[in-house]
């Protein structure tokens, strides 16, 4: 089916009290996965790629748009409304790229400028990506990053600058900084519920809620409740993929048929078992963000 535009799945999920998730890919195989998940329960999606983990240089010489259209043509093949994302791009190059083709929503990472810089870039960005039918999202407040040893601290999203921000830049969805952490993965973060429930007063628009490995799954009624649309899950996935594939490669016996092994998609392929653990950490994740089912 043609892809779902990122607007439409948050203002139905807003409607229809849940959220829908990000779920972060790094190759097809990751992203195929997703897909299979969300058709199994029958959920709406967003897939895509992003920036802060890759090299910026491969990027833009051929990731950005090598990636955008192979994740188009697989997520227009699903039977589930999906859009494609590319998330927190590093630079004004790799977010122009995304326009280009392939990704029909984006964000770009504002959080080492100047709020006034931030405001004119995500402004200008929007007006060019709204042109070209592209949804974005952007950032407001600063989240600790636990990869960085900085669990504390980061920058709260304040209401009154959001409700502001939003107005002058005419983004489509605003990611939140309540308590939230990049990339924390041993016990789960603190959220501050009344600042969201500020935000929600404040703002009309859907919220995102990046750091979602580390978001505490008893918070998520709350955050449904009051704005939240949209989960951002990256290294929660690429963990259980990756103690899959390393199971996977031990038991690999040195007489294996190296085309069973690799690129095969059959039962024998290395990569299988990851898929299959991947794809049921997914569907766990949709049931608790309430998606199962709501697929139109």
């Amino acid at each position: 089916m043609p892809l779902a535009t990122m607007p439409d799945l948050l203002q139905g999920a807003l409607a229809g009290g849940y959220g829908v998730g990000y779920f972060e890919s790094w190759d097809l195989d990751s992203l195929e996965a997703v897909l299979d998940a969300a058709e199994a329960e029958r959920s709406p999606v967003i897939v895509g790629f992003g920036g802060m983990m890759v090299d910026a240089a491969w990027l833009e010489r051929r990731g950005v748009a090598m990636l955008g259209p192979a994740a188009r043509a697989a997520a227009e093949r699903a039977s589930v409304p999906v859009a494609v994302m590319f998330n927190e791009a590093q630079t004004l190059a790799q977010a122009h790229i995304a326009l280009e083709g392939g990704y029909n929503c984006l964000l770009l990472s504002t959080d080492d400028l100047a709020p006034a810089e931030a405001l004119a870039v995500t402004a200008d960005l929007t007006a060019r990506a709204h042109a070209a039918g592209v949804a974005v999202e952007a950032e407001l407040g600063r989240l600790p990053d636990a990869a960085a040893g900085a669990e504390e601290g980061g920058e709260m999203t304040d209401p009154a600058e959001a409700a502001a921000f939003v107005a002058a830049t005419g983004i489509d969805c605003l990611a939140v900084s309540i308590g939230n952490v990049h990339v924390k993965t041993d016990g789960w973060a603190a959220i501050d519920r009344s600042r969201l429930e500020a935000l929600r007063a404040a703002v009309g628009i859907p919220f995102a809620v990046h750091g979602g490995t580390s978001f505490p799954p008893d918070g998520v009624p709350h955050a449904v409740a009051n704005g939240v649309a949209k989960f951002n899950v990256g290294t929660l996935l690429k963990r259980v993929y990756a103690q899959a594939l390393k199971a996977s490669a031990a038991s690999v016996d040195a007489a294996a048929d190296v085309h069973e092994l690799l690129g095969s998609r059959k039962a024998g392929d290395l990569t299988a078992a990851a898929r299959a653990a991947l794809q049921a950490k997914v569907r766990e994740l949709m049931r608790l963000y309430g998606s199962s089912g709501k697929a139109a």
